[in-house]
This record gives C-alpha cells, structure tokens and sequence, in this order.
C-alpha cells in the first residue's frame, strides 16, 4: 500500500446512458450502462492495485457518478467510506441541449454555435451554464470540503462529470481558459494529485501499482 499522504483522487463517472447516445446530459440523470459499470470496476481495481485508501469521499448529487463511486469503493474494500453527495459538483447544465445528440444540437442551433457552447469557458447555452458558471460553484465547494481534508493529511476521492472535473483542472493543473477547450477526462479515467508537506498547492502525480 502507498504511504503517500495528502492526496486527491479525481474520477469522471463510467459511461452513462446518455454518453452511448452521444446525447448533451447536463442535469439529466441517466444510469451507467454496462459498459460503464465495467469501466468503473476497472477504475476501482486500479486503485486497489495502486494501494489506495480513503478517508473521505465526494460525489454529485447525480445517479452516474454515485453509482460509479459506489462500486469503486466496492472494489478497494471501503463500502462504506464517509461520502459527502452534494449538487454543487453536478455536471454542467446545459439547458436547452440537454436531451439532444450532437446532431441534433447543431441542426437546431448550427455547427459553429455548438461548437462554441462546447468549448468556450464564458458562453453559455440557453438556460444553462458557462463552463465559468460551473466553476463557480465547484471550486467553491472543493475549497471549503474537499481541501481541508487534504491538507490536515487526508486523502480524498472525487467521483464527478467531465466538465466539472475541467472546471478543477484549470486551477489545479493551471490550465488557462483558451487550453481548456482541448481538454477531454475520459470516461472512468482518473487523476491523482498530492499535496506537499509544507502544504503547498496539489501537484499531478504518478503512483507505481504495489507489488
């Protein structure tokens, strides 16, 4: 088992039903489909591989990535972690995208605009959010729940949405809002950061699987 301390694990959701449509989800809550729930279990015999415990864990309010969260602590023998469920970490709202494939969004609203609402960090889509918005309300709530107990020595995992978890990478990783829109979390794909021991800011590390 690693004896590293201070650490954040960051896990975008398996793949739910909506990402095998290819549909804008947003606040939509759909289930995993199988092949989400295999990626989760393989995301979480990754991290029993890499000797990883936690002592708290963080998850939306949202059915993909409390499902997704559920069964990796299943697979590193912490059923029943302390966890913190809160909307604040939901996905992007996408408002009038929402519930519409990639096709279809650019036939109603053209390709260009699409594109736009997809990658920018400041424009919004009708009735929904900015990537901006949706910082706003993440990072806030890492701050105040989630770097705590990093920081007194912890180590915390966050099972959350894409777009959320970019939200958290452009301070983490120092990503400016122009880079941003070339980065993609693959489904079930998680990032592990560590904290110095003088407590400094989080750092990407790589963590050797335990022999």
């Amino acid at each position: 088992m690693t004896t590293m301390k201070r650490l954040l694990v960051l896990v975008r959701h398996g793949q739910s039903a909506d990402n095998e449509q290819d549909l804008f989800s947003g606040l939509r809550d759909p289930d995993l489909t199988a092949r989400g729930v295999a990626e989760a279990h393989a995301a979480g015999q990754a991290l029993r591989g890499l000797g990883l415990r936690f002592d708290r864990a963080f998850t939306s309010g949202l059915r993909r990535a409390q499902r997704t969260l559920g069964i990796i602590l299943d697979e590193i023998g912490q059923p029943d972690l302390a966890t913190v469920r809160d909307a604040a970490l939901n996905e992007r709202d996408y408002g009038e995208l929402a519930g519409l494939n990639k096709t279809q969004a650019r036939a109603r609203f053209g390709t260009e605009q699409v594109r736009i609402w997809r990658k920018s960090y400041h424009e919004t889509p009708p009735g929904g959010e900015s990537l901006a918005d949706t910082a706003a309300r993440v990072w806030p709530f890492y701050e105040r729940e989630i770097a705590p107990v990093v920081a007194a020595g912890g180590r915390a995992l966050l099972v959350g949405h894409g777009n959320a978890l970019r939200s958290m990478l452009m301070r983490l990783d120092g990503v400016d809002p122009t880079s941003i829109e070339e980065v993609n979390i693959g489904t079930a794909q998680f990032l592990i950061y560590a904290m110095a021991e003088d407590g400094g800011g989080l750092s990407r590390v790589e963590i050797a699987p335990t022999a």
